[in-house]
Formats: C-alpha cells, sequence, structure tokens
C-alpha cells in the first residue's frame, strides 16, 4: 500500500512540476511578412485568424507590401481595420500618383490635359523618369496612418516591434530599416522598381527591399526570437503566356533569385503559410477581397497549431486597444526645410494652409499634393511635431527637383482643326527661381504656335506674358459670309474660310479665397479673315484671295475663374465658372470702320452624381458686344463639337463649325454620362441657343431657343487624351452631324 501511496505522489509531483514549466515557458513568436505587391494583400486575411488563434507577436520582419501592412498592425491596427483601410484606398492613384485635379493650379490643370508625354531634357539628352510614380501618394497614406506613433523613431518601441527591409540601389545591398521616420522606412520598402521612385535615407537612396531581402527570416531570427510563423506571398514563376510586357519580364526575372532563396528560407521557418494566389498578379489590386479571404483560408488550416502556440506563452494582463486615427489636427506653427531655389513665401502660397489653425487630414493631404503637383519637388516629407495645448508644428523637408527642363508632347485631330503633332519645350527656372518658360509648336493641317512666360508668385501676384498664333481652314455657306462681311452675288454655295489670329498679352494674376483666380492685363491682337474660293480682282493671278476682314486691335482685359471639376472632360463632380472682358481701345490697321468697343462673356457649370456610375451636366454660357464697331470676326460663331477654340468660336451640338453667327449669344447643355465601365462614357446630350445681333437688346434672349440639337456619344479616357465620337441631329435643320476627335485638346 505504502507503495502505491508513492507512486500516486510521484506522479502528481511530476505533472505538477510539468504545469509549472509550462506556466514558466513565454514562447518568443516573431512574424515575416513576405513581399508581394497586391498578393501582399493575403497578409490581413492571415493576421485575422493568427489574432483570432490568440498568438501573440512578439516581431514583426516585412519587405515591400509585407512592411506596409506589418507596419500598422505594429503600429496598433486590427486586421479588420487594416481590411477596411485597403478596401477604401484606390491603389490606382496610389501607384500612378494619381493627384486629384482639384490640387492643381489652373496652368497645371491645362498641363496635365495638353500634354500626352513629358521627357527630362538634361545636358542635350532626353531621358526617362525613374518610375512611373515619385511615390508621393503612398507616403501621404502612410504618414496619415501612422501619425498616432510618428513620435517613434526606433521602432522596437512600437506596441510590436517591427523592422523593414530595403535595398540600396547604389551598391545592391540589403539595408534593415528600424529606426527614423516609420512612413518613409516603409514607403522605401514599397518602392517597386519602375513604378516607384527610390527613396532617400541618411544618405541612400532606397527602392524596394524584395530585390535583396524578400523574405527577411534570418534578420527576426537576430532579435531573440524563438519561433517564426512566415507568410509568403511571392510570385511563382510564369508561363510565357504570361510574360507581355517588359515589366512582367522584369518581375519574372527578379523572382528567379528570389524562389530560389526561399528554399533554404522554408526550412527555417517554423510554421509557413503560403496562401494561393496563383491567379492573381503583383497588380491586382482590384481584386483586394478575393486575395484577403485566401490568406484567411490558408490560415485557418494551421489554426490548430496557432492554438497550440497559444497555450506556450503567457497572457497579458493588459487588453491593447485599437489605435484610433482623428480626423483633424491643431497646426501650431509651419517650417520648412530644404528649399534652395524656391522661396517660402511660394512654398506658403502653395500649400494653402495656415499657422495657428485646426484643419482635417485631408486638408493637410491636399496642400501637400498642391505642392507635389507643380512638378518642382521630387518629394515633400512632412512630420507632426506636437506641443502645449494640443498644437502641432508642422516641419516640412522639400526635395527640389534637380530637372527644370522638359520635353512634352500629344496628339490630336478633330473636324476643325484636322490631324496635329504638338511638340513643347519647357524650362523652369531660366531667368528666376521661380519662372516658368514654356513653347508650343503644332505641326500638321494648321501650323500653331503657343510662348507663355509666368513668373509664379504663389499667393502674391504672379506675372505672365503670353503670345499665340493660330488658324484654321472651314467651308461655310455663301450666306454665311454674305451676311457678315456684306459681299456681291456670288455664284458658289459654299466658301472655303481661313481665320488667322495673333494674339499677345501681359498679365498679373492673383488667387482670391485660395479658389479664384483673378487677372488683369492688356492684349494685341491681328487676325484676318479670307477666302480663295471667292476672288474680287481676278487679275491679280499673284495672290488669288479675298481678305473678308482684317484688323490689328489693342485692348486691356480682365478675367475671373474658379474651377474644381474633377475631369476636365468627363466631370462627374464640381463646379466651374468663368468671366472674361475685353475692351478693345484701338486698331492700327482695319478693313472696317472701327469704333472702341467691348466684348462680356461669362459661362457656368455644374456636374453632380445623382446615381452610382451616371453624372449630370448642367452648363450655361453668354457672350454680348457693346459698342458701334462694324469688325465681325470677333463675333460669336457657334457650330461643331470641341474644346478650347479661338477666339468666340464656341461649339453647339447638331450643327456644323459656324454655321450660326450674331454679337450675342445665350446657350444650354445639360448632358448625361453613363460611365458603362471605368473610364469608358456613354454621353446623352440637349443643347439649346439664342444667337443675333442685338440679342439682350432685343429682349430675345429670354424667348423660346431657335436652335436646338441633341446628340449621343462615347467617350474613353486614354493615355494619349480623350478619344470621342458623337452623332448629333438639328431638329430646325432636320439634318445630322458627325464629330470625331482624339487626343487631348491644345
Amino acid at each position: 500500500m505504502k507503495k502505491i501511496f508513492r507512486l500516486l505522489f510521484l506522479l502528481l509531483g511530476m505533472l505538477a512540476f510539468s504545469q509549472a514549466k509550462a506556466q514558466s515557458e513565454d514562447l518568443k513568436v516573431g512574424l515575416v511578412l513576405s513581399g508581394g505587391g497586391a498578393k501582399g494583400l493575403a497578409h490581413i486575411g492571415a493576421l485575422k485568424i493568427i489574432k483570432e488563434s490568440g498568438v501573440r507577436i512578439d516581431y514583426i520582419g516585412g519587405t515591400s507590401m509585407g512592411a506596409i501592412i506589418g507596419s500598422l498592425y505594429a503600429s496598433g491596427y486590427s486586421p479588420e481595420q487594416l481590411d477596411s483601410i485597403f478596401k477604401l484606398t484606390n491603389f490606382n492613384k496610389l501607384i500612378q500618383d494619381e493627384l486629384p485635379r482639384e490640387v492643381k493650379s489652373f496652368n497645371e490643370k491645362k498641363d496635365a490635359e495638353r500634354y500626352a508625354i513629358a521627357l527630362p531634357f538634361k545636358n542635350f539628352k532626353l531621358s526617362f523618369p525613374s518610375g512611373l510614380s515619385k511615390g508621393q501618394n503612398l507616403y501621404n497614406l502612410m504618414m496619415q496612418l501612422t501619425t498616432p506613433v510618428a513620435q517613434i523613431e526606433d521602432f522596437s518601441k512600437l506596441p510590436i516591434p517591427f523592422f523593414c527591409i530595403g535595398t540600396n540601389i547604389e551598391t545592391g545591398k540589403e539595408v534593415v530599416l528600424d529606426h527614423g521616420s516609420l512612413a518613409r522606412s516603409v514607403a522605401a520598402s514599397g518602392s517597386i522598381p519602375s513604378l516607384f521612385s527610390p527613396v532617400e535615407i541618411n544618405g541612400q537612396l532606397i527602392t524596394d527591399g524584395g530585390v535583396t531581402n524578400n523574405y527577411p527570416i534570418d534578420e527576426i531570427k537576430k532579435r531573440g526570437i524563438d519561433y517564426v510563423i512566415g507568410v509568403d506571398v511571392q510570385d511563382s514563376l510564369a508561363d510565357r503566356t504570361q510574360l507581355q510586357t517588359a515589366f512582367e519580364i522584369l518581375t519574372q526575372i527578379n523572382n528567379f533569385r528570389t524562389i530560389h532563396a526561399m528554399e533554404g528560407k522554408r526550412q527555417k521557418t517554423d510554421l509557413y503559410i503560403k496562401p494561393n494566389i496563383k491567379d492573381f498578379s503583383i497588380l491586382s489590386f482590384d481584386q483586394g477581397s478575393a486575395i484577403i479571404k485566401e490568406g484567411e483560408l490558408e490560415t485557418e488550416k494551421f489554426l490548430d497549431e496557432l492554438k497550440k502556440i497559444t497555450q506556450r506563452q503567457l497572457k497579458s494582463s493588459v487588453e491593447k486597444e485599437k489605435l484610433m486615427l482623428t480626423d483633424s489636427i491643431y497646426i501650431g506653427q509651419i517650417h520648412i526645410n530644404g528649399n534652395n531655389n524656391y522661396p517660402r513665401n511660394y512654398i506658403r502660397g502653395k500649400l494653402k494652409i495656415d499657422s495657428d489653425t485646426k484643419i482635417s487630414y485631408r486638408e493637410l493631404n491636399r496642400g501637400i499634393n498642391n505642392l507635389s503637383a507643380t512638378g518642382n519637388f521630387k518629394k515633400i516629407e512632412y512630420k507632426l511635431s506636437p506641443k502645449r495645448g494640443g498644437k502641432s508644428n508642422l516641419v516640412l523637408t522639400i526635395h527640389e527637383n534637380e530637372i527644370n527642363t522638359w520635353v512634352r508632347g500629344a496628339l490630336h485631330y478633330d473636324e476643325l482643326y484636322k490631324s496635329a503633332a504638338l511638340v513643347n519645350f519647357t524650362q523652369k527656372s531660366l531667368f528666376l527661381k521661380n519662372d516658368i518658360t514654356s513653347v508650343d509648336l503644332v505641326a500638321g493641317d494648321n501650323f500653331r504656335y503657343n510662348f507663355s512666360y509666368y513668373i509664379d508668385k504663389g499667393s502674391y501676384w504672379s506675372i505672365g506674358l503670353n503670345s499665340r498664333y493660330n488658324e484654321f481652314k472651314q467651308g461655310v455657306p455663301f450666306n454665311f459670309v454674305e451676311d457678315n462681311f456684306n459681299l456681291g452675288d456670288f455664284n458658289v454655295n459654299k466658301v472655303e474660310v481661313e481665320y488667322s489670329d495673333l494674339t499677345n498679352q501681359f498679365y498679373v494674376e492673383t488667387y482670391f479665397v485660395k479658389e479664384f483666380k483673378f487677372g488683369l492685363g492688356g492684349e494685341h491682337k491681328y487676325t484676318k479673315l479670307e477666302t480663295e474660293t471667292i476672288v474680287e480682282n481676278e487679275n491679280n493671278q499673284e495672290f488669288p484671295v479675298t481678305i473678308l476682314e482684317q484688323s490689328n486691335l489693342f485692348s486691356a482685359f480682365g478675367y475671373l475663374e474658379y474651377d474644381k471639376y474633377d475631369n476636365a472632360y468627363f466631370p462627374a463632380h464640381g463646379a466651374h465658372f468663368k468671366g472674361d472682358f475685353h475692351w478693345y481701345l484701338l486698331d492700327s490697321k482695319s478693313s472696317f470702320g472701327f469704333e472702341p468697343f467691348s466684348i462680356l462673356k461669362g459661362s457656368a457649370g455644374y456636374a453632380f452624381s445623382p446615381l452610382h456610375k451616371f453624372s449630370l451636366r448642367i452648363q450655361s454660357e453668354t457672350g454680348i458686344r457693346f459698342g458701334d464697331s462694324k469688325m465681325n470676326g470677333l463675333d460669336f460663331f457657334l457650330g461643331g463639337y470641341g474644346n478650347r477654340f479661338i477666339n468666340n468660336v464656341k461649339p453647339l451640338l447638331g450643327y456644323d463649325f459656324l454655321s450660326i453667327s450674331g454679337d450675342s449669344y445665350v446657350k444650354s447643355l445639360v448632358e448625361i454620362d453613363y460611365e458603362v465601365f471605368s473610364k469608358n462614357h456613354i454621353i446623352a446630350s440637349y443643347n439649346v441657343a439664342n444667337v443675333e445681333d442685338g440679342l439682350y437688346s432685343s429682349g430675345n434672349v429670354f424667348s423660346l431657343p431657335d436652335y436646338t440639337g441633341v446628340a449621343l456619344g462615347y467617350g474613353i479616357e486614354t493615355l494619349l487624351g480623350p478619344i470621342e465620337v458623337k452623332y448629333s441631329y438639328a431638329p430646325e435643320l432636320s439634318e445630322s452631324q458627325w464629330f470625331f476627335s482624339l487626343g487631348f485638346w491644345f
């Protein structure tokens, strides 16, 4: 009996010892998250299950997308929060550094909607940008999300210790990033070559860590980790049918090394998780939900093993709170570092953020994007330095662009100007640090040029010089010429008219209420209308043309403009207003009885989306000439379809170009735009107009419209600009017109 008690006592002692030993064990678990572009969204699904299992993560190491998601989890975000954040992120805008149109100045909008390609020009050589994107949007996103932990510069002090991997692009060596700015480090680790420009950190140019170490298991083992969980979302090798682009081929070449390296790294991983994401690419961000789900499904297979890990860890008595972002910040002072060529007032004028004011994060990002949209800076970095009273100083670090010279170009076709090829040469800081010199040369069926010199003084009055030449030829009915230019009776039905215009301007402009552009200036304008169809002097064989009208005008002008459309060609949101007044005072070479006259014109538009994928646009415009001058070349000529026409030539659907004219007009347009799929638009249009001499004095401006037109069109947004085709019909004529245009209008 004594032996039985002794045996029982021994067994109970061994059990107690075993339980004590188990309770004293505290397994240190590290998490490795590989890079993989869009495939890295599977990390979020994996984290959901890991958290559900109760496993405590003691260290995180990540590369590229693994660094982005790992840093946010290490900062305190829950997997559910990460799911929401990434589902709301527009990755196309993130990758392409697409800036909202609203943050661009009027000149920047014009450039973005005029040129299809822009190439740096240095030492008389054309080159290509270092990446499709500067990575500004990625940095802005990471900076906003990591603001609650932005003061932590030692990443081992984060709620979960963290590091990420980058690659020194000059030496090709791996760089471990575990100190400094978390947002900048993560942005550098995720700078996929050819997509994002490298990021400068401590004098090193850092690019995607996946180039040297896409699965940093050796580094995490150095940090006192007992057990490693690894989530691998790296590409597998693709077959020839999947290798269609240069980017895909470069990715495949890089995968040779990473796949070979994983053979050894997988053996070092205690729990290896590889989601089934072979059907996705590194750019499949539009399938993010499906990728996240695959991460969940694969990790669920290891749920029992994960729970066993939990049993080997001590429970924390403190429940970690979810990281919560505030939607506003109180800006104290604004400090600017790194600006050598651009003065403080220029930067502050573009930033449009006042000191000692409360703003939203959206307003802060918009201010940073205002600066980025100028093209004068490679990167704008910032941090918020907390001060007393709940305020934070905004500290900007500016990285100025070393490229000041650009060659840009575009192609275009429409029925008025016909085919055209545009080459532009732009030089910044030619005479002053903040000036811009630009020359457009347009070759094709009609030669044109546009020269501008602009001194951008930010919030102060800016100064501009502009010279442009414009011409086109258009066939018009004979009665149009007869009514406007009082010719005799000729036996022709149609007349080919050539319209030429040379305009030179000097102006000053400024902004008020941060959104309205207001300017004043002086102008010289030379115009000529001529035709070869009608020859008044048949004996003049050397120059068989008839000049219908010629002028050499001098005027003063002013303008006011507001433009918050989200898209210049297919706006779905926003409003636009433009008013222009010209007072023509002198003429030194007129073919008519000149008397001083003035022209006032204005337009307003509003766009909104009442239903998903549907947009409604309402536009109205008017123009009136005051004075008794007999000049007709600056009358309002309506007809056709297009954008950025010369002088007072205006579109009117249903009618051919220049088919209606008068010294006054009023017009309205309503359009319904259905974006059948991304960047493809089906547009139904209806416009009405009254056009005649003395329209306002006769009171006919308020009468039923004399001219109406309906149209149905299809438009596509492309890298070359919009491609549009429209069928239009005018009930008054019982005739239809087709209009086609390709590329940006210029």
